[in-house]
């Protein structure tokens, strides 16, 4: 680890701990799905449809899609802790504002305004980038990222609980809590890691194309899209597959959605741990094509006639597995393309991946009936995958002929 990467804990005149990264990244995850058990009641509470209720995800993600757009180029100018800490404070309020809504609308505009603290994980991967070279940056995204996915496995149980004991606000008072002692480890402990560009902020917003530009940045997001896009669809279209086709209940499923979460921890750990060694263009190659070839053996299974839920949910560790190689190493391949817009490419990548996410979740649902059974879902992902190592390798190709 490079001399910038050794900052003191709780100084904030050096760069901050992979503690304090690894929360700011989690707490963003967590605003996003601690909730979703709650969402029956905060319908009734609302006195509205659940379909509104549902709203509360769709205007969190599009406003966390535009954010991550315009928070890069904004932290290259201005630097990272005082954009961090501003999406803190703003998360903060926006969170009080859900709690003391007096109805659907008013909560729906804060919640939108919860999407703020999207800053706090594209802007700490940025952090990682000023702080390290690519294929270490690579290694410690891998660890960050790992730490993020203990919450989307823990959130939603915990959601639960909560809401049973103390009714639905209770998620976002531990939302709020959770946020003033992650606003408080920031202040202390993250140090500015990034220089002034010395370009004003219209001219910050006109290094895109620079970005926009390159066949690099394209090959690493796009790779980073389309395997994390085969996760996206398992999410759009798992649900269907294990409750209209298996007849599984929530408990049941609730187990065995998890598969490709447990896949994923370890694909983080392994990239944490080799990527560095490695190289991100070997590990993004190698996640891409674990998560294809998972995606090929259940579909294989499925056609000679031996599909199951264990078979169906057991491969999908091996798609959490790939992404959790692919998605550190191509989101540190992007990042790295021009080390001084890092901002800039986080968010702009973070965005590629999310909107792209989005549709393939929405396009899974879609295609899934109870005559098609899972084989549109898992044609849908292996088409993912397939176009995922195809990106990769055209980076790997320019490198090897072009150089750049």
């Amino acid at each position: 680890m490079s001399s910038l990467a050794r900052g003191q804990f709780l100084d904030r005149t050096t760069p901050p701990n992979i503690f304090t990264l690894i929360l700011l990244a989690g707490v963003s995850a967590l605003s996003m799905n601690i909730f979703l058990p709650s969402l029956p009641s905060m319908t009734e509470y609302f006195d509205t449809d659940y379909g509104v209720m549902q709203l509360s995800i769709a205007v969190y993600l599009g406003v966390n899609a535009v954010l991550q757009i315009v928070v890069g180029p904004i932290s290259d100018k201005l630097g990272r802790r005082p954009v961090i800490l501003a999406g803190l404070a703003i998360f903060l309020v926006a969170t009080l504002g859900c709690i003391y809504a007096p109805n659907a609308a008013i909560f729906l505009t804060f919640r939108m305004l919860q999407a703020a603290v999207v800053v706090a994980m594209v802007l700490s991967r940025a952090v990682v980038r000023d702080m390290v070279s690519a294929d270490e940056a690579a290694s410690m995204i891998g660890y960050v990222t790992m730490g993020m996915t203990v919450v989307p496995m823990l959130g939603p149980a915990l959601g639960g609980l909560l809401d049973n004991a103390f009714g639905w606000q209770a998620s976002f008072w531990l939302l709020f809590g959770t946020g003033i002692a992650i606003f408080w480890l920031t202040y202390r402990d993250l140090g500015e890691t990034k220089s002034s560009s010395g370009l004003t902020l219209g001219q910050q917003f006109r290094e895109y194309p620079e970005l926009l530009t390159s066949p690099r940045f394209w090959g690493y997001s796009l790779a980073n899209c389309f395997t994390s896009g085969a996760f996206f669809a398992y999410l759009g279209g798992a649900p269907f597959v294990a409750t209209e086709l298996f007849g599984m209940s929530a408990a049941q499923m609730g187990v065995y959605f998890g598969a490709p979460a447990v896949g994923y921890f370890i694909g983080n750990f392994l990239s944490g741990r080799y990527s560095a060694r490695v190289g991100i263009n070997r590990m993004v190659t190698t996640g891409c094509m674990i998560c294809g070839l998972g995606v090929a053996a259940s579909l294989s299974i499925f056609a000679a006639g031996f599909g199951s839920a264990e078979i169906f949910f057991g491969f999908m560790t091996f798609v959490g597995i790939g992404n959790g190689l692919a998605i550190p190493n191509a989101t540190a391949g992007a990042l790295s393309v021009r080390p001084h817009l890092a901002g800039t490419a986080s968010g702009l990548a973070g965005a590629i991946m999310i909107g792209g996410g989005a549709a393939l979740s929405a396009l899974a649902g879609a295609l899934l009936t109870p005559e098609t059974g899972a084989f549109p879902l898992l044609w849908l992902m292996l088409a993912t995958s397939v176009l995922g190592v195809t990106s990769i390798l055209a980076v790997v190709r320019r490198e090897k002929y072009i150089g750049v």
